[in-house]
């Protein structure tokens, strides 16, 4: 994928995939989290990661979407998914109005065009119209996503030491955020 123009914000498209339009996207989001996974993030898997490696990973989201467990989150630069993020809504019965915020995911080829924020914003408001006031992740420790959580407004819970590895094998820690939304 090549680095796309600086488009201008309407060229931009934010979107909820349902579980027919995720299908119909795996070929991108394969290729997104392998070149972020390739790219060094700790996502959960290991190098070397190709693309047809994520195919089981989408397709259970897909799955998920279908069940309206999951909102799945695309961001289009000229009809092309550029990057991504998921909202896990189905949470057990005393935590209604919480939701987790899964893999923000943006390829390297369309970084500092603002779409993690874009993205972001939108799954905010996937998960207001859901009924959730409580949003939680988690990201590596001292990796370019803990900045710009913190730049959203994410509060900072705290690190559990070698929680994770990275990519290559190596132990990295892992920063746990919050965010209220709402009153």
């Amino acid at each position: 994928m090549t680095r796309p123009a600086s488009p201008a914000p309407g060229d931009i498209l934010v979107e909820r995939l349902n579980a027919e339009g995720a299908r119909a996207a795996m070929p991108a989001l394969c290729d997104i989290l392998s070149d972020c996974v390739e790219g060094g993030a700790s996502l959960g898997f290991m190098t070397p990661f190709p693309p047809d490696a994520a195919l089981p990973f989408w397709e259970g989201v897909a799955e998920a979407v279908e069940e309206d467990a999951v909102a799945l989150i695309a961001a289009r630069i000229g009809g092309e998914i550029v990057g991504t993020v998921q909202v896990g809504l189905k949470m057990p019965p005393n935590q209604p109005h919480r939701a987790d915020i899964k893999k923000l995911l943006v390829h390297r080829s369309a970084r500092g065009l603002g779409l993690a924020r874009r993205v972001m914003d939108f799954a905010e408001q996937t998960a207001l119209c859901h009924g959730k006031t409580v949003l939680v992740l988690d990201t590596a420790t001292g990796e370019p996503a803990e900045a710009i959580y913190g730049r959203l407004g994410w509060i900072r819970v705290g690190v559990i030491p070698h929680y994770a590895l990275m990519p290559d094998g190596r132990s990295c820690d892992t920063t746990f955020f919050y965010k209220h939304l709402g009153a």
